[in-house]
């Protein structure tokens, strides 16, 4: 109907799922880069959540389009199923011929084992993918675990990706499903878009859609933000009914009192302001009353769900004041039944973690002697940690230790946060060694006695020992002691030393400079004849060629990389923690 009026190929907002308006946000990004990530290691369980309508969906059909042609996939869509239903749904999605009369879980289970054995022997992989997760009851969960057992001596033979909402985390932090949330090697909640999300992903749509990016008003985008709560699905059913409204009123741009009566048509529920039923568009009595219907529907009650996010997803506080860190009572204060818990300030970057905790020296002055003894053992010492101020005190030790500053009015997740501020976030699987290779402090995903996860600031390696920060306490912990209560997930901070792009073969630039560059302070070569004749021109310094190549891969063999002379963003970061200008804090220093 408005197509023409905007010069529009076609509706730039549809709810349905299109290709075409595939828009991946940093946050998109960054959780598809976690969800790759799990998939490659294997095994395991690897969870995404995220708010109705933030595109859970989108990513799944992202992820799907990037797994090679080796990886057999099981969806399910609907988990509302028993146990025997749900192992015969995963055979029917594989294809796997069983009794159809059978009500005997092992016979179904055997079958499936047994295609599972037969995929790894020709080389294939196998994915199963569950769709509205939380809807999972806790038996059939630990059916699913089981299935995890499945394996051979070297490799587990099915790994489970879990979609759902946030109630998901809730579900998985219950007691009797400790050895499932254990199992998790990836973890990322989804979280609303913000304003510069919420521009570019109109844009986008608009752009696809043969229009004007400018189409909407610096303002109606301010609007669209605050009225959909940065919910992708919500920005869809607003931004299409303010076209419709402009082309209505024959107008060329989307203002801000558009969008609000907009709003008022179709999220009654956000209030959005105009108070005057009289101004609504006389049109509307003239749509079609099912149209409006299936709409309604459509959202269900989600709008009223919109509320604010998880403090420990997302670190926002839509009440703290401008400062640089407020205290963590006023970041929690809505979300949830301990908002009037005093969970005490958290620390501002240059002071202590705790108010009532001993000031502490500078990080990279620490003395052996000056480390405050550990009052209490670790695993008592999580348990009381785990708070929603968990998150906070990790995350912002984490920034203060890179000089950086964590903002908990700023809705952006810490990863997002960091890449503002010059640096960039690895989480990973790993062990010790990976992370003394790194030489980078981490957040260490642990897991309490009843099962609850609690980060934990790692600032120092020592031997045997690791310097840790917990509940605003530094204490040196023996690292078996840690293993107790850890599976190996960590994230970390860096400083890229050049850009995001990976160099390979054929690349040129500045950054092919400051390769060849550190590889020579690093890497030194042995000048034989064969290697001078390797050397580049005094016009090749910039160019990335196959004897550049292979030095990449003798510093991949160096540090256990795959030897691929790729210089990707594992390869990087090994890069630049060998470089020992690169600066910034290490693990070793403390």
């Amino acid at each position: 109907m408005y197509c023409k009026h905007f010069g529009l190929d076609s509706k730039p907002f549809t709810i349905t799922p299109d290709p075409r308006f595939l828009f991946l946000s940093d946050r998109h990004r960054e959780a598809l880069a976690h969800l790759l990530y799990g998939v490659g290691e294997g095994g395991g369980f690897v969870q995404l959540t995220g708010e109705v309508g933030t595109g859970k969906t989108t990513l799944c059909r992202a992820l799907l389009e990037q797994l090679p042609e080796t990886v057999n996939v099981a969806l399910i869509l609907n988990p509302k199923l028993n146990g025997l239903e749900l192992v015969a749904t995963v055979c029917d999605e594989l294809k796997i011929e069983y009794p159809r009369d059978t009500h005997s879980l092992k016979v179904l289970v055997d079958h499936l084992n047994h295609h599972l054995l037969q995929s790894h022997a020709a080389g294939r992989r196998t994915i199963l993918i569950i769709d509205e997760a939380q809807n999972l009851s806790i038996e059939v969960l630990e059916q699913i675990r089981l299935l995890t057992n499945l394996e051979t001596t070297q490799a587990k033979l099915l790994q489970i990706i879990l979609i759902g909402q946030p109630e998901l985390q809730t579900l998985l932090a219950r007691t009797e499903l400790r050895q499932l949330a254990q199992r998790i090697t990836a973890r990322y909640h989804l979280g609303e878009l913000n304003r510069d999300e919420t521009l570019a992903y109109v844009t986008h749509r608009l752009r696809v859609s043969g229009g004007h990016a400018d189409l909407f008003t610096s303002g109606a985008i301010d609007e669209v933000r605050r009225l959909s709560a940065g919910i992708p699905r919500l920005i869809n059913v607003l931004c299409d009914r303010a076209l419709l409204g402009a082309y209505v009123e024959d107008k060329r741009r989307i203002d801000r009192s558009i969008l609000r009566r907009a709003a008022d048509e179709v999220l009654p529920e956000v209030h959005a302001g105009t108070g005057d039923g009289a101004r609504s568009w006389p049109w509307m009595a003239g749509i079609a009353v099912l149209g409006l219907a299936a709409v309604w529907l459509f959202l269900g009650r989600g709008v009223l769900d919109v509320g604010l996010p998880n403090a420990q997803q997302n670190l926002v506080s839509t009440n703290a004041a401008p400062a640089v860190v407020a205290p963590v009572a006023e970041a929690t204060a809505n979300t949830g039944a301990d908002a009037g818990t005093d969970l005490g300030p958290m620390p501002a970057p240059a002071a202590a973690s705790r108010a009532d905790a001993a000031t502490l020296p500078p990080p990279d002055t620490l003395a052996d002697d000056a480390l405050p003894a550990a009052a209490v053992g670790l695993d008592e010492r999580l348990t009381t940690a785990v708070d929603e101020s968990a998150d906070l005190r990790a995350w912002n030790g984490l920034f203060t230790l890179w000089n950086a500053t964590l903002y908990l009015e700023d809705d952006l997740q810490p990863c997002a946060q960091a890449f503002k501020q010059g640096l960039s976030c690895l989480a990973r699987s790993g062990n010790w060694t990976q992370l003394r290779s790194f030489d980078r402090p981490a957040v260490l995903e642990m897991i309490a006695s009843d099962g609850r996860r609690v980060p934990v600031l790692l600032r120092g390696l020592q031997d045997d020992q690791a310097i840790i920060e917990l509940g605003g306490e530094v204490s040196r912990v023996p690292l078996d002691e840690i293993d107790a209560h850890w599976h190996g997930q960590f994230t970390l901070l860096w400083r890229p030393p050049v850009g995001s792009e990976t160099l390979r073969l054929g690349a040129r630039g500045e950054d092919v400079r400051w390769l060849r560059d550190l590889l020579d302070r690093i890497l030194p070569q042995a000048r034989s004849a064969e290697t001078l004749a390797a050397l580049p021109g005094p016009n090749g310094v910039d160019v990335f060629d196959a004897a550049l190549a292979e030095r990449v891969r003798q510093f991949q063999s160096q540090h256990a990389l795959e030897p691929d002379g790729v210089v990707g963003a594992l390869t990087l970061i090994h890069l630049n923690s060998a470089d020992p200008t690169s600066g910034g804090p290490r693990l070793s220093a403390n």
